[in-house]
């Protein structure tokens, strides 16, 4: 094989390396930002602001359902200090494509016992165009042992 050919093939080689990595970046931040989109959810809630609760949920100023929960929420699980996520089993783990799921978060505040909730994810996009993360929903308190749907 003649220089030159060794030296397209690599450089073939190294420009497939990066297209699949930019990709895998794009998917693996959507991870990221779920768990922000959901963090920032349970910040105003423990606040006791069901206005920026329901701003943060997706579709929620629509849903009169969504706008009890979310009041309901705010004011029976207000508590003061900083938010912690003890753990959070993301809804759709690794998914290059559109996908909706549950995630199960356990939440706790320096003034409140652990909380557990579940909040309901959207993903929409691909690793090409980019990956948009939305919250759909985000339940009342569920058993600390209790599983999501």
């Amino acid at each position: 094989m003649s220089r030159s050919r060794r030296i397209l093939l690599l450089a073939v080689a190294v420009v497939a390396f990066l297209l699949v990595s930019a990709a895998l970046a794009r998917v693996l931040s959507a991870n990221g930002a779920e768990r922000t989109a959901i963090k920032d959810a349970l910040t105003a809630q423990a606040s006791g602001d069901p206005a920026a609760l329901i701003a943060s949920i997706d579709g929620c100023a629509q849903s009169a359902e969504c706008r009890a929960t979310a009041t309901e929420n705010a004011a029976r699980l207000r508590s003061s200090g900083e938010l912690e996520l003890v753990r959070l089993d993301l809804s759709t783990g690794f998914s290059p494509f559109d996908t909706t799921g549950t995630a199960r978060v356990v939440w706790t505040t320096p003034t409140r016992l652990t909380v557990v909730q579940c909040a309901r994810v959207r993903r929409d996009g691909n690793a090409v165009s980019g990956i948009e993360v939305k919250l759909l929903a985000l339940s009342r308190p569920i058993g600390r042992e209790t599983s999501c749907p």
